[in-house]
């Protein structure tokens, strides 16, 4: 059976985990770091940045340099006139009058939110299987309680067009819930029975992993 991932898709950082030997384990990506900043860069020179490498050169580059594109993810331009406000970027109506954002430094071609989400989503992709030595090709991804059905769609159409099937769109603040009965046996013994995994960053200083059992049980642990 191929592995199955877990994605927390976050609004500043992202991060990518998998269940090894009925551990979780949250796989640091190609500078080592266990997040990811959830941000995409294009160059003058037609390069495309993703992570790290992205983020360093927003600041010289920020009409060029997308962050917190998750804000608008499924939503209407209409709907996002105080969001648009906090970027430096270019938001704008596609023709059925969704966000989009228009890249100088591409000709000025225009990406949907999902698109942008697919560049980030391939780069955890690619760091789970840089790590695992196999290819990948399904995957739990969290979300915010708050999500509508457009913004969970569109979140799985991203993750379709990033080569990966999205067994299951988890809300995070149920991660945390299931978090407060961590330390009881009945939870700890369904451990070994874990094959998928979602990723919810709680604070800057836990990880905690969700796991789903075949027969839809599901058990929170910590790293």
């Amino acid at each position: 059976m191929s592995k199955v991932i877990g994605i927390d898709l976050g609004t500043t950082n992202s991060v990518v985990a998998v269940m090894e030997g009925g551990e979780p384990v949250v796989i640091p990506n190609s500078e080592g770091g266990r997040t990811t900043p959830s941000v995409v860069a294009f160059t003058k020179e037609g390069e495309r940045l993703v992570g790290q490498v992205a983020r360093r050169q927003a600041i010289t580059n920020p009409e060029n340099t997308i962050f917190s594109i998750k804000r608008f993810m499924g939503r209407k331009h209409v709907e996002v006139s105080e969001e648009e406000k906090l970027v430096p970027y270019k938001v704008g109506p596609d023709s059925s009058g969704r966000v989009q954002v228009t890249i100088p430094n591409a000709e000025n071609e225009t990406f949907s939110p999902p698109e942008i989400s697919v560049m980030v989503l391939q780069k955890m992709r690619q760091t789970a299987e840089d790590y695992l030595g196999t290819k990948v090709n399904q995957a739990v991804v969290t979300v915010p309680a708050y999500f509508n059905d457009d913004q969970r769609q569109a979140t799985k159409d991203a993750g379709k067009i990033a080569g990966l099937e999205v067994l299951r769109i988890v809300n995070e603040p149920t991660a945390a819930a299931l978090a407060y009965g961590l330390g009881k046996n009945s939870l700890r013994r369904k451990l070994p029975s874990l094959i998928w995994v979602g990723v919810l960053m709680i604070s800057r200083s836990w990880n905690w992993v969700m796991g789903y059992s075949r027969s839809s049980q599901q058990t929170v642990i910590r790293t």
